[in-house]
């Protein structure tokens, strides 16, 4: 059976050797100008739709911020890039076919003026992931963490000009286990040396490996920060969001089954296994949606272990 998407077949583009060595070693990736403006029209209507509706009911902070968790579930135009070839390329040619979107959160970032006690903000994504799944270092040495997640950051808004609440990081620091952590308010304003802002257009995207370390700058600018953030992980691993899905719904009948599969869908009688990646009997499941349309195209790949 063909599993249809909704980009054409030459979008399903692999990952070049150079592609992902350059992802490896540095932790993350810009994608300039790879969303149409008319999608950014589209995503942007629905973030200042799903903003002016939060703040009705009193569902944002302080700074007048919002973070939507489970964002794809609130909107049709925002599922729709959970699969969008010209960033998903990289999601699926890094981690593979047995992923889903455990995380995934619009952000709205308005200037904020008020004078703040510097905070250190830098981490990796994951929470707890970074404790358990860590090498023990007196048996091991200091094995870097395993990625375990992949994120994808549309960039809504003008954050080309330093000062508008971009994302920071620090290039090739996903593969260190430990930041210094200064405790003087100085040196936290100050930020760790080697840090680099987004600079970026609308329609730009940041694919990243969640281990980078990284941090959001305050917005003191005229410009409101908008992004929406799609994170990808193995579906054995289990959801962050609250992410309630009604199947009944025109939201969901208007997915493809690669869509279904990354918003936590399971398949066939066996939904657990069918999570791992297999199906009755312990082999690899075929009709696991992502994987039949990789394999359809002739995209598994067996000298790469998660391609195979």
């Amino acid at each position: 059976m063909t599993i249809t998407s909704q980009e054409p077949a030459t979008d399903y583009a692999p990952l070049t050797d150079a592609e992902r060595k350059e992802f490896h070693e540095n932790g993350y990736k810009h994608l300039p100008g790879v969303v149409s403006p008319e999608i950014v029209a589209e995503l942007q209507a629905e973030a200042d739709r799903l903003y002016a509706a939060n703040k009705d009911t009193g569902h944002i902070d302080k700074t007048g911020s919002l973070h939507l968790l489970g964002a794809v579930s609130h909107s049709s135009a925002f599922a729709r890039m959970l699969d969008y070839s010209p960033t998903f390329r990289w999601v699926w040619g890094l981690a593979g076919w047995n992923i889903y979107s455990q995380h995934n959160h619009l952000d709205v970032n308005p200037p904020y003026e008020e004078d703040e006690t510097p905070r250190w903000e830098w981490h990796q994504d994951g929470w707890r992931q970074n404790s358990d799944a860590e090498y023990y270092a007196p048996y091991y040495g200091d094995i870097p963490r395993p990625m375990l997640s992949i994120k994808v950051a549309i960039v809504l808004s003008d954050i080309s000009e330093p000062g508008r609440g971009q994302t920071l990081c620090i290039p090739g620091s996903h593969l260190n286990n430990h930041m210094y952590r200064p405790t003087d308010p100085a040196e936290i304003a100050k930020g760790p040396e080697g840090a680099v802002p987004w600079l970026a257009k609308p329609g730009d995207a940041f694919i990243f490996d969640r281990r980078l370390w990284h941090s959001r700058s305050r917005n003191r600018s005229d410009v409101t920060r908008k992004m929406l953030f799609m994170s990808y992980t193995y579906r054995w691993i289990r959801p962050v969001d609250d992410m309630p899905i009604d199947r009944e719904s025109a939201w969901y009948a208007g997915l493809t089954p690669v869509q279904r599969q990354l918003i936590g869908e399971a398949f066939g009688n066996l939904k657990v296994q069918n999570m791992w990646g297999v199906g009755e009997g312990g082999w690899i499941d075929d009709t696991i949606p992502l994987r039949a349309e990789l394999k359809e195209r002739g995209l598994l790949d067996r000298n790469v272990p998660w391609l195979r």
